[in-house]
């Protein structure tokens, strides 16, 4: 059988220059916290949790003092900046500059909505590491929408600035931002409405759908490899599993079913931007030793 990994899957630039971090930081020796999985894939973490590195949470982060912890490429609110202030904790900050940009925006956009009674709408997952350090910005009051199920939560009467979490579809951002469009419109007919939107979704992850979507159609069989925690390979996954329905979705070689193969000639191994290239070609090489 032909077993092929795809090149352009694997991490994305946010994910590579944090992990590169915390890297760098654990060849001192000192001991280092991360607040968060460092990247929603469990084997990675495994790997960097060998290496060192002690995963958090932010009630572990309000009782440390005096010690090292990185903050991971999803950014965090200004609360966590606080406690660390406070708690004399040293922050190494390796979140991804594209999310810190976007935290910056959100946060103009919240003081110019705060002066005209107006609303700051983030397209996202609620709890969403991401997405709570840019709701944050707006001191908690921002509207979360998943989806345009969510949108009776916007008040289509005051005004609205939109943004979205990086890794969410573009084509759901701009389903919400018409929606939002219309409905504001509709509640004053023939008067202008004061809705904008940003369209922030970073195009290093939203230009592999279509990458994904091809590469998924060259193939007998598909193997997805993410880990369940990752929102952006859910996504992606979806997108391969349309294309292909004979796609399957793993977070190691563990999960490889032998029926997945029958009658197949060729195989082909992506993942989302939370997974890591060496995973891929490991589970490449389960796949060759145990099906060839």
């Amino acid at each position: 059988m032909q077993v092929t990994v795809d090149s352009r899957s694997g991490f994305c630039f946010g994910v590579v220059y944090a992990i590169g971090v915390a890297e760098r930081e654990l060849q001192s020796g000192t001991p280092m916290w991360c607040l968060g999985d460092i990247v929603h894939n469990e084997l990675e973490v495994g790997r960097l949790r060998q290496a060192g590195l002690k995963t958090i949470s932010h009630d572990d982060l309000a009782a440390l003092h005096d010690c090292k912890v990185l903050i991971r490429a999803h950014g965090e609110p200004p609360e966590t900046y606080r406690t660390a202030f406070t708690n004399n904790i040293e922050l190494i900050d390796a979140s991804c500059p594209i999310v810190l940009h976007l935290q910056q925006t959100i946060r103009q956009g919240y003081l110019e909505m705060k002066e005209k009674n107006g609303q700051v709408v983030i397209y996202g997952k609620a709890g969403h590491a991401e997405v709570t350090g840019l709701a944050g910005q707006t001191d908690g009051t921002a509207v979360i929408i998943g989806h345009s199920g969510d949108l009776a939560k916007v008040d289509y009467s005051r005004p609205v600035r939109l943004y979205s979490q990086t890794t969410m579809s573009v084509e759901g951002f701009r389903e919400v931002a018409a929606l939002i469009q219309a409905g504001m419109e509709a509640g004053s007919p023939g008067s202008p409405v004061d809705f904008d939107w940003h369209d922030s979704i970073c195009r290093q992850v939203s230009n592999r759908t279509r990458h994904l979507r091809d590469f998924a159609g060259r193939f007998d069989v598909v193997i997805f490899v993410s880990g369940l925690k990752s929102s952006n390979g859910m996504i992606l996954y979806s997108v391969v599993k349309e294309a292909n329905p004979r796609a399957y979705l793993v977070s190691g070689p563990g999960d490889l079913k032998g029926e997945w193969f029958e009658n197949a000639g060729s195989a082909g191994i992506c993942g989302a931007t939370s997974t890591p290239v060496w995973l891929m070609e490991e589970i490449g090489k389960s796949i060759r030793e145990k099906i060839n």
